[in-house]
């Protein structure tokens, strides 16, 4: 079967009302893009719960509805003009959409991703490229970490990172954890952990399960074992239960990452670790504290106490760990010490 997309430029404030009547008329999908995307005059527009834009559409946006061969797009956007009260009906642009074989064109835009050193994720219908490397089977479906978003593929590379180096983790929480994705990670790494995973959504639990089965992951309790759970952010009696917890992976919405951070601290076993964000892609991580004064989110100044040295680990006194990256390459930090 063949389509047809009708394509139509509105204004900011109409875009929403233009949407809902075209659906209501017939059309089968109904999207809004910036009309400048790729130009000077794209405008970056984000939002999650909590933090809404203002406005939820561009300044000249595109609404762009698909319908069948079989429909007439004139006569729709005609009534949806009378229905909205626009007169004169807006010019319009129409353009086939062949028909295809979806299945695999949607695979197409997933392939096997590398991570960091040894981390591969790879779509079922892939080959993994390097079989003794660590390999997670993950298709694309209802729940969020398929390692294509940036965040999910930064947290494995933090993992992977923290494996390189030698760090040894035998308690781990993933909270909000999606596809089950760093939770398996986690457990490849570090084989003799136990690692709990939860997540708001049980849809996203469910899918999880489904995933460790595929990645020979053990359901359960012990050494080596995930358990998966429901829970609403740190609100669970099975974290509370496993807490503390010397490696907690959070890669969820900014808003509820801050809300929590207060919460992860106090579920970390002394040890932990702040990673600060100074832009332009650079990030510094200080490991091994006592005490954390800052939490996720908060803007810190030149000089501002963010917390203190503590005794941790395999050591003989406060000391710091103090690592510094500019994207994905290691930096020295005492080159970066003000010069006496």
């Amino acid at each position: 079967m063949a389509f047809q997309e009708c394509v139509i430029e509105v204004a900011q404030d109409q875009a929403e009302a233009w949407s809902d009547a075209l659906f209501e008329l017939g059309a089968l999908s109904v999207s809004v893009e910036d009309a400048d995307a790729d130009t000077p005059d794209e405008q970056p527009l984000f939002g999650e719960p909590g933090l809404e834009p203002k406005q939820l559409a561009w300044n000249r946006s595109r609404v762009v509805a698909l319908f069948g061969d079989d429909a007439d797009p004139a006569v729709v956007v005609a009534a949806a003009a009378n229905q909205l009260g626009i007169d004169p009906v807006p010019a319009y642009q129409l353009r086939a959409v062949e028909d295809q074989d979806w299945v695999r064109l949607t695979q197409s835009q997933f392939e096997p991703i590398r991570v960091g050193e040894r981390i591969w994720v790879v779509p079922s219908w892939h080959d993994a490229p390097e079989p003794d490397a660590v390999v997670l089977e993950l298709d694309p479906g209802l729940a969020f970490g398929t390692g294509q978003h940036a965040t999910t593929a930064g947290c494995l590379d933090a993992l992977d990172r923290l494996a390189n180096d030698g760090r040894m983790f035998r308690n781990v929480a993933d909270v909000g954890t999606g596809t089950g994705l760093l939770a398996f990670a986690a457990l490849a790494l570090w084989p003799d952990a136990r690692c709990i995973a939860t997540d708001i959504d049980p849809t996203a639990v469910d899918v999880s399960h489904d995933n460790a089965a595929i990645n020979g992951v053990k359901l359960g309790h012990g050494t080596g074992e995930l358990l998966l759970a429901v829970a609403d952010g740190m609100e669970s009696p099975m974290l509370a239960a496993r807490a503390p917890f010397d490696l907690l992976i959070a890669n969820i919405l900014a808003g509820p990452l801050i809300d929590l951070a207060p919460n992860f601290v106090k579920a970390l076993a002394p040890g932990g670790t702040i990673i600060l964000d100074h832009g332009m892609g650079i990030t510094a991580a200080y490991s091994h504290l006592q005490t954390v004064s800052v939490k996720v989110g908060q803007r810190v100044k030149q000089g501002q106490v963010i917390g203190s040295v503590g005794s941790t680990g395999r050591s003989t006194g406060p000391h710091l760990d103090w690592r510094v990256n500019w994207f994905d390459v290691r930096l020295d930090p005492q080159r970066l010490l003000p010069k006496e």
